[in-house]
């Protein structure tokens, strides 16, 4: 008869160009550690030399949004179970050190006691490309933000003619109209170097613009082909809906309910109570774009919709404040878009047929 194998759990530290793995055993005992470069020859025999200790379990890994994305991807494509591990927190760390080798059984201690469990994004369909293209557009807008920001700033001190041509312009005419500015060759003249400069931030804001507009076109037809019934909830447009795909990933059903979304997206409520006060606040954690998404969708309702609106002229009755109201709200909406999520298949939609 031949012994069985012993059940062992990995954990994996990530970096940019290594990734250090350490196998423990089911009582917690440290078996080995070894780093492999970040490459597919890599990824492959950090799995065969975990797999040589034993029956592999489970593997913790930290960084499975950054260093560790596409290690996760190997591993769960081979078959591993792979569990998402923060990084230890500051008191951690300075009562047990930090290296590498520690970071990494801490991450399969981690597994083992249970205090990591949350399934990683698996970052391979629709919704990883919603998510690269908006990291591009949000980047964008940033830049198109800066650049008017200049441009009125330059206008401060820039001389009284130019002033007073730009003087009621909208953003659009403003920007038209300075980027057909004639400066002149003179540099070293301070008006004709404000004219150039403002002519080169105009052109570069239109950049922007078209590119932004570019983006827009790419990522709506995505975002239906990710979850149509998002769209179709009152109040949500396609960057709320963008920002809360990409917050629940390609596979939402790793969160186990409704519940778990709110907590990811920080519209639990989190208990304040004290005494004879019962009452709950604000969630400062989760994903703050999420919360800020659906933050905008609470707005609109309170603005557009008859029912938000009757239900904060009843709260607002009882006693409860805006925030408290908001808050609320945003819970409801988080019930709304989990369900939405959870019952679309992210991955497995056909793209529409565009018209011809």
């Amino acid at each position: 008869m031949t012994q069985e194998s012993p059940r062992v759990i990995g954990g994996v530290d990530s970096h940019g160009q290594t990734h250090h793995g350490a196998v423990i055993d089911q009582v917690g005992r440290h078996l080995a550690d070894k780093e492999f470069p970040t490459t597919t020859d890599g990824y492959r025999r950090l799995l065969e030399w975990m797999r040589s200790h034993g029956q592999l379990v489970a593997i913790g890994v930290e960084g499975t949004g950054a260093y560790g994305a596409e290690l996760a991807r190997v591993l769960t494509a081979s078959g591993i179970t792979v569990i998402e591990v923060d990084r230890p927190d500051r008191k951690t760390r300075r009562l047990k050190g930090k290296t590498d080798p520690i970071d990494a059984y801490a991450a399969a201690t981690a597994v083992l006691a249970e205090r990591a469990t949350g399934i990683p994004k698996s970052r391979d369909g629709v919704v990883e490309a919603i998510r690269a293209l908006r990291v591009t557009r949000t980047s964008a807008v940033k830049a198109r933000t800066q650049a008017i920001n200049q441009i009125h700033s330059l206008l401060v001190s820039a001389p009284a003619v130019l002033r007073e041509q730009t003087t009621g312009l909208n953003t659009a005419a403003l920007i038209t109209t300075l980027a057909r500015l004639r400066p002149g060759q003179d540099l070293a003249h301070p008006a004709t170097a404000t004219r150039a400069a403002l002519r080169l931030l105009a052109r570069r804001y239109q950049a922007l613009d078209t590119e932004i507009a570019e983006l827009d076109n790419a990522i709506a037809p995505l975002i239906l082909q990710a979850c149509p019934e998002l769209l179709e909830l009152r109040g949500v447009g396609t960057q709320t809906a963008g920002t809360l795909l990409v917050a629940a990933g390609d596979n939402p059903e790793r969160m186990r309910s409704e519940a778990a979304f709110a907590h990811l997206t920080g519209a639990a409520p989190i208990p304040a109570s004290s005494g004879r006060t019962d009452r709950h606040r604000l969630d400062r954690g989760g994903n703050r774009a999420a919360n800020n998404a659906l933050y905008t969708i609470v707005l609109v309702r309170m603005r557009h919709d008859e029912r938000t609106r009757a239900y904060v002229e009843r709260r607002t009755q009882e006693g409860l404040t805006k925030k408290d109201i908001i808050r609320c709200l945003k819970r409801y909406v988080a019930r709304e878009v989990y369900h939405a999520l959870t019952t679309t298949p992210t991955t497995q939609q056909t793209p529409p047929k565009t018209a011809a």
